[in-house]
């Protein structure tokens, strides 16, 4: 099977093009958790498999580490738009990607022939709680107390087509994020888990996020986990409706324009291609 190892800031996948693949295997679960291995596989945060879109110009499907799938993610479809447009699949710079969450709508920044970066409208945030979906009486969740067997976490919710939980702390280094991030990702209240994004306000421009994925764990970066930051910063009073997120290997920057929509600008690299074998 023929794959390209991509990664967006460190937040890594393995992108298979299923029109290259004549045989691809029927359990994709099985297939991630042994392909995304560290030690065992190639190693990666997910799996992404690109086809032609029926609406679209592409389809995604992220399939987690773990063997779950994702209904989207900001890192991997910035990757995807780059690889689609290098590798001849779309010829236009702004392309329209089918995903788990609706359609998404990147677009090529290039300088002197190369892509330089990636700018996605994501679409619009879901702030409801059963768009979440969170249990509980019907309304936003803003700074809202959440108890975790001993302790209080004040949470903010959104949904970018996928739940996030974001928790903004004093110090965002001092984290324990394994534990914390596991165990607030499977909290009951959250019926299909959630990402969990602990922030640090910087200023009213800047935050410094450290994320902890729904089925993947904790990950380097997170694109659609920046979105939520962001809109759970304006919603908190932080920060205003342009915020630059940092994360361990550079930045994402997030707009929550006028029309409601997020837009996402940040890198994409392809790392190496290869084989992998299948049976």
């Amino acid at each position: 099977m023929f794959f390209t190892k991509v990664h967006g800031l460190g937040n890594d996948f393995i992108l298979v093009n299923k029109n290259e693949i004549k045989n691809l295997p029927g359990d994709l679960t099985g297939l991630a958790i042994k392909i995304c291995d560290r030690h065992f596989g190639v190693g990666a945060d997910g799996l992404v498999l690109i086809g032609l879109g029926k609406e679209a110009d592409l389809a995604m499907q992220i399939i987690n580490s773990d063997g779950s799938e994702a209904e989207m993610c900001g890192n991997a479809i910035r990757c995807v738009a780059k690889y689609a447009y290098e590798r001849g699949l779309v010829r236009k710079t702004k392309m329209a990607v089918e995903t788990g969450a609706g359609i998404k709508m990147p677009e090529l920044i290039i300088d002197n022939g190369a892509v330089t970066a990636v700018r996605v409208d994501m679409g619009t945030p879901y702030l409801e709680r059963e768009q979440i979906p969170m249990t509980g009486q019907p309304g936003r969740v803003i700074n809202e107390p959440l108890v975790v067997g001993n302790d209080v976490f004040n949470i903010t919710s959104i949904s970018m087509g996928n739940p996030h939980c974001v928790i903004f702390v004093p110090d965002v280094t001092a984290v324990p994020l394994e534990n914390w991030g596991s165990r607030v990702e499977t909290h009951p209240v959250f019926p299909r888990k959630t990402n969990v994004e602990f922030v640090q306000v910087l200023n009213e421009n800047e935050v410094h996020m450290r994320v902890w994925e729904r089925g993947a764990g904790p990950t380097l970066a997170c694109g659609t986990g920046a979105c939520a930051t962001a809109v759970a910063a304006v919603l908190n009073g932080y920060t205003g409706r342009t915020v630059r997120v940092y994360l361990y290997h550079g930045a994402l920057d997030i707009e929550w324009a006028a029309n409601n929509h997020i837009y996402m600008t940040g890198p994409a690299e392809q790392v190496f291609s290869g084989e992998y074998p299948i049976s």
